[in-house]
């Protein structure tokens, strides 16, 4: 449980930084959102690959083609 609660404090630090004035702090901010970004959809995709998600069913839910999640997650299981 605390590691989802580090995670959910971390964004939302990160998202109050993106909005800094200094573009430094906000790009950086930006930037570590979206690596943020990538692992926790990682760690869905896998998730719902282990309770027998279809390719298709996650794509539907990201807003993807099936293609591209694939291509992206396909060794992720």
């Amino acid at each position: 449980m605390s590691t989802k609660v580090d995670v959910m404090a971390e964004a939302t630090e990160l998202a109050v930084a993106a909005g800094d004035q200094d573009p430094r702090v906000g790009l950086r901010a930006v930037s570590a959102l979206r690596r943020l970004l990538e692992q926790l959809e990682a760690v869905q995709v896998r998730n719902a690959r282990a309770r027998g998600w279809s390719w298709q069913e996650i794509a539907a839910e990201l807003g993807v083609s099936r293609q591209a999640v694939h291509k992206k997650h396909g060794g992720s299981r």
